[in-house]
């Protein structure tokens, strides 16, 4: 039976009740959230999906809890939340519901399940504290969506139920764009595996337009790439490949000559006509035609080889 009600705890709210309700309001937009913890509303029935309160995990019941005793583990026993719980059980049929073809489904579910989703349910059970984040601690995600209740002398439940309601749009938000980006990576991955292919041995990837490259260059092992040329609008760009995932440090800068030139200093200083910005960086220049960005893309290559060798 397709839930009439989706009851969630009411008072303070919380990213984890938040982002199931996310997932539950995609999948059953006609249903009524209903905030609450009166004991009618917080007992299975057929008509509604309860998740976040009411002391039980029963998923054919459709309560979703994680307070409880003996509360739900992962295979790795680390603690749900009820949004894990949620977007185990409803997570595929959300994908499905999103456009996402079925032969990603079960790669984006994966990857947002490590990446979104267990850093929050371990934030909601204490396990994780937003403080290792220093300054940015009060950025993070849970902190920025707490920070959406109503202030403390506002206690009328018109301003709750408001509130919550607009955690509901920043946080549909977040998760939305998460799963656009980890989608958008996949669908990238076969365009930037036959771009490496024909790259053969040179260090150039030329690819046909902006997107996500690194895991797919790593993946294939093309240890030999240090720049990525594309289109960029009307311009080219050419970029360098960070070494690792985190972190800015490249496999190869840009010329030190280079650095924030534009137009005819630039072109000066390359030799290449049509050259029309180098980041003061190094990480990023820009020409106007692809030709120009190719010749700037093999000088950076000798540089960058004669900087290596001259490396002790």
């Amino acid at each position: 039976m397709v839930p009439s009600f989706l009851v969630t705890h009411s008072g303070g709210f919380h990213a984890d009740e938040l982002l199931s309700s996310v997932i539950l309001t995609r999948l059953f937009p006609e249903a009524e959230i209903v905030r609450t913890r009166d004991p009618k509303w917080i007992t299975p029935a057929a008509d509604r999906v309860i998740y976040d309160v009411g002391g039980n995990y029963d998923a054919e019941a459709r309560i979703f809890d994680h307070h409880q005793r003996g509360a739900p583990l992962r295979d790795d026993e680390q603690p749900y939340s009820s949004f894990g719980l949620i977007w185990k059980h409803f997570g595929h049929d959300y994908l499905r519901a999103t456009g996402i073809p079925d032969d990603h489904i079960d790669a984006v579910h994966s990857s947002f399940d490590r990446s979104f989703v267990l850093p929050i349910d371990l934030t909601d059970n204490g396990v994780l504290s937003p403080s290792i984040a220093g300054p940015l601690a009060g950025m993070t995600l849970p902190a920025l969506l707490e920070s959406l209740k109503p202030v403390f002398d506002r206690t009328d439940t018109e301003a709750e139920t408001e509130a919550f309601h607009n955690a509901l749009t920043v946080a549909r938000a977040f998760a939305e764009a998460r799963i656009a980006r980890i989608a958008a990576k996949l669908r990238a991955e076969s365009v930037v595996e036959k771009a490496v292919n024909d790259a053969g041995e040179s260090p150039i990837l030329e690819l046909p337009m902006g997107m996500p490259f690194r895991p797919t260059v790593v993946k294939m092992g093309a240890d030999h790439l240090l720049f990525v040329v594309t289109p960029r609008g009307q311009d080219w760009s050419i970029g360098g490949i960070r070494k690792n995932e985190e972190g800015f440090e490249l496999r190869a800068d840009l010329p030190k000559s280079w650095a924030g030139l534009t137009n005819a200093e630039l072109e000066e200083a390359s030799g290449v006509e049509g050259a029309t910005f180098c980041h003061n960086g190094r990480f990023i220049a820009a020409a106007r035609t692809r030709e120009a960005i190719l010749k700037m893309a093999e000088i950076a290559v000798e540089e960058a080889k004669d900087d290596a060798l001259a490396l002790p």
